[in-house]
Order: C-alpha cells, then structure tokens, then sequence
C-alpha cells in the first residue's frame, strides 16, 4: 500500500481558523458502509443516525498547555518546546524548535523564569529529553506560562477561547498535547439529549501525542511506526463495553483515538482492562473487533487518521466521501465538520 493513495486536494479556505459559535451547529456527513449513500445533516441531529441504543466510547484526555515559548541562556535566543509525555519525576520527553540551537546541558527559561528547563538528552527530530526545575505545582504553571498547542494548520497564536474550544466537554484527565477533535462537537446538552434518547456513554483515556503531528515519510505505509501514546480503560468501562457487545448492541467510538484504544485490548473475548502504552497502526486490511461505527472529523492528506478511516470504511468510499465534502464545502481538520461511519 503506498502513501499517494492517501493523497488529496483540499482548497485553503476550507481549513476553518476558529470554531463555530456552537459546537454542535457544526455539519455532519452520515456515511454507510454496506449501501454506500451518503447523507448530509447537522451534528445536532446525530441521534436520528446513531444505531438504536447504541453505545459511545469517549475519550476523557484534556489538552494540556504543552508548548511553551522561552529563550535559550545565556543568549536569549527564542526556543519553543512542545510537551510530549512524561518519563519520570520532573523529566520530560519534549519536541524543541529550533533545536540546532540546543545541546546536552543548554539551559531554557519560560515565563521570566517561573519554569527553567535543562538538556538532558538530545535525539533525532528534535526530540530532547528535559528536566524542568519549579516551586509549585507543575500542571498549575503551565497554565500560567503554557499555551495550547494548535496545530500547524491553523495560522494563528491560541487565545483566550481555545482553552475551552480545544477541549471535550468532558474533558477531565489531563496530558494530551492535541485534542480528540471528533468530541469537540458534542455540547452537555447533546449528551443530555441522547441519554434521554436511550444511548449511552463510558469513558476511557488516551493522551494525543507526537503522532498526531508526525507526517508519514515512507512510501509504503506499512514502514511508517507510530509514537507511543498512553491510554487507560478502567474495569468499569471494560465491563460496561462487554456488557453491551454480549446484549448485541453496537459500539460507536467518538474519534480515531477511541478506537485505537479499544482495539489495541479488543479480542473475540471482547474489551479488557489495560494502563499503559500503545502504538497500533490500523491501515486497510486490519480486521476490527470492537468497533461498530465511528465518528471522525475530516482527515489530513497521507496522514495515519486518514489510513485508519479507510481501514474501517474503504479508501475508495472515503475518498469518494471527501470529494463530496469539499464540493459542498464542508470544514476540515481539528475545528471542521463531522462523519459518522456507519
């Protein structure tokens, strides 16, 4: 399988800068697997498209205020540092840009010193391990000196607004560096609306990490690794998923994350419990065991989002979906429109 047949085109101006002023005003494309139509609403209405009692899968992780803007010392030099997990006690696994400018040792200071970071190791891509020194509580700090981490497709500085936008409403468990972005369409009231309707919801986590970021540079996919990313499914939501896939009733993971952490745990036995890392790559081919349907905003060009979606629907049937949303002007990307994978 090889990367171009991942590649499309997609006009600037349908990469949306801000998100709309309701979350759920957003448009969603209701796509089927089996008789191949394609149907076009709002993502208010996705009750009416949702398998009867069926049950979502979501994803808790909240968006941390992962990159920091500081200056290299002695010289001042500007130095950005995005957060990608933590390895232990004050130890950080960080992307730095410019990162010529930094070696083993290299001292960086954000926040007129609030937080002071030190070089422990330098690896290839940017990627540098970092001891940060501070009095305080960490996840405090950040939010004082921290700033939400964009993607680079949105060509402007985070404001105010972001830090509500960019995060589920459910958002709860902090450590993503970029947002679940398929929940960032449901509003409390749409829960609420739903629940009354007769679905239902469990929760797990996975912290977005590097490889949301990280393009494919191999021509054939199935070269490309992905970064590890954490994620945890509790007993209780384990045993709730079970309970539903035993009864027949059908699974819908909000977003590509959801699904990742389900069928890295899933077996013909169904879902189990599980804390810690994983970095499966689902591209066309891969048979799923868990997952019924899905929710997903638009993807990247060559991108792993894309593979996956093409793995649960069929590339030709999504890209023929993607040809359509751009004719009709749907957004894409992380504060674009939606698709519900049938």
């Amino acid at each position: 399988m090889k990367l171009a047949d991942y590649d499309y085109n997609l006009p600037q101006a349908l990469i949306p800068q801000f998100p709309l002023q309701r979350r759920d005003a957003s448009r969603l494309m209701v796509i089927n697997r089996r008789t191949r139509e394609i149907r076009h609403a709002q993502f208010s209405q996705i009750g009416e498209f949702l398998p009867p009692r069926s049950l979502l899968v979501l994803n808790d992780t909240k968006v941390i205020p992962a990159r920091l803007i500081g200056e290299k010392l002695p010289t001042g030099g500007k130095i950005e540092l995005l957060l990608i997990r933590p390895k232990g006690e004050r130890i950080w696994e960080t992307l730095v840009r410019p990162s010529r400018r930094v070696s083993r040792g290299t001292r960086l200071v954000f926040g007129q010193g609030v937080l002071t970071a030190q070089i422990r190791q330098k690896n290839e891509g940017g990627i540098c391990i970092v001891r940060f020194t501070y009095d305080g509580e960490f996840h405090s700090i950040l939010a004082r000196v921290g700033q939400i981490p964009l993607p680079p497709y949105i060509k402007r500085e985070p404001d105010a607004e972001d830090r509500e936008r960019y995060q589920c409403v459910y958002a709860s468990s902090e450590g993503a560096v970029a947002a679940p972005t398929a929940g960032l369409h449901f509003t409390q009231s749409l829960l609420n609306q739903l629940k009354r309707d007769g679905f239902d919801w469990v929760t797990l986590t996975l912290h977005v990490g590097l490889g949301t970021f990280q393009p494919v540079k191999v021509e054939d996919i199935e070269n490309h690794k992905l970064h590890e990313e954490y994620f945890d499914i509790s007993q209780s939501s384990a045993d709730q998923i079970n309970s539903i896939i035993e009864e027949g009733r059908k699974v819908v993971a909000v977003g590509t994350t959801s699904v990742r952490a389900l069928e890295a745990v899933a077996s013909n036995g169904g879902i189990r419990p599980y804390r810690g890392f994983t970095n499966i790559f689902i591209y066309p081919g891969y048979q799923f065991k868990a997952v019924d349907a899905l929710i997903t905003n638009f993807h990247l060009p060559r991108s792993t989002l894309l593979m996956l979606v093409s793995a649960f629907a069929d590339r030709e049937f999504i890209l023929e979906a993607y040809r359509q949303g751009i004719a009709r002007e749907y957004r894409f990307y992380s504060y674009g429109d939606a698709m519900l994978i049938l």
